[in-house]
């Protein structure tokens, strides 16, 4: 009888949760099935939300309109190095701030803050002209440099590595271990749910954006997803089925870094929530 009467107060929970899934879902699911539907049935109303007969002729149609392929290649290539040098700069840069007393560290810092301010348009034009000057134009290096560190990195590395026990580092200092190697052996360890926090996010912002590439870059094999599907979408007659297809895509590679990463994120969060 406890027993009834205990699930019975949960259903209610239950239920609610069971919607909040339905609602998240339905938009991935709708996208999926629509990307095997026909331009007739996409349109069609009443909307259907199954296709009256399923094709693979959208997919077919995007990789013979733009190179699937090696934009896929590329948005790879340029999100994945971003993502790898971001956390390693970000995590050595919050390591500073955190833990190391140097003359000047906390109007640094607030200068670092200040650049979250300000919006990419400002400074787009000068950006161009940097990469420009420096002649990586439409290469990789250019898109990644700018973008090996970032002020929200630093500034979540900062808060995490403040709330870890002093006791350790200064244990490593009595072993006579340097500086990078308190970082590196010790404290790093200990961080692997912020890293993980911190490469998903800039993994999932680098692979969407769609400007920052699309300034840099000229020839077709160094446009990423993001830019490709612009393209696509930009065209005079818009063809639905296509531009779900090529969604899917490109969306498909951040929700399996979702499935299998998300146990970290969502470990980060929680760490970075009761330490604050």
């Amino acid at each position: 009888m406890r027993g009834w009467k205990k699930t019975l107060r949960r259903l209610p929970g239950f239920l609610l949760t069971f919607c909040i899934i339905i609602i998240v879902l339905a938009p991935f699911l709708w996208l999926f099935v629509s990307s095997f539907k026909t331009d007739s049935d996409v349109i069609s109303y009443p909307p259907r939300f199954f296709p009256t007969e399923w094709t693979f002729a959208q997919y077919k149609y995007v990789a013979s309109s733009i190179p699937i392929f090696s934009m896929t290649k590329t948005t790879v290539i340029f999100a994945g190095g971003v993502t790898i040098l971001s956390v390693l700069f970000d995590s050595m840069a919050g390591y500073a701030f955190a833990r190391m007393n140097f003359k000047g560290s906390g109007l640094l810092f607030s200068i670092i803050l200040l650049t979250m301010m300000v919006p990419f348009q400002i400074i787009m034009t000068p950006l161009y002209i940097e990469v420009y000057k420096l002649k990586l134009l439409d290469t990789y290096l250019g898109l990644i440099l700018p973008r090996a560190t970032s002020a929200f990195g630093i500034y979540m590395m900062k808060s995490f590595f403040q709330g870890l026990p002093k006791s350790i580092e200064e244990s490593g200092r009595i072993d006579g271990m340097s500086e990078f190697r308190i970082f590196r052996s010790l404290m790093l360890p200990l961080c692997k749910p912020a890293l993980a926090s911190l490469a998903i996010f800039h993994f999932m912002n680098n692979w969407n954006d769609l400007l920052y590439p699309l300034m840099l870059t000229s020839s077709s094999s160094m446009r990423t997803l993001s830019a490709g599907l612009a393209v696509l979408v930009g065209n005079k007659v818009i063809k639905y089925g296509p531009t779900l297809a090529a969604a899917m895509i490109s969306l498909a590679p951040l929700l399996i870094l979702y499935i299998f990463c998300q146990k970290y994120f969502v470990e980060g969060i929680a760490t970075e929530g009761v330490k604050e």
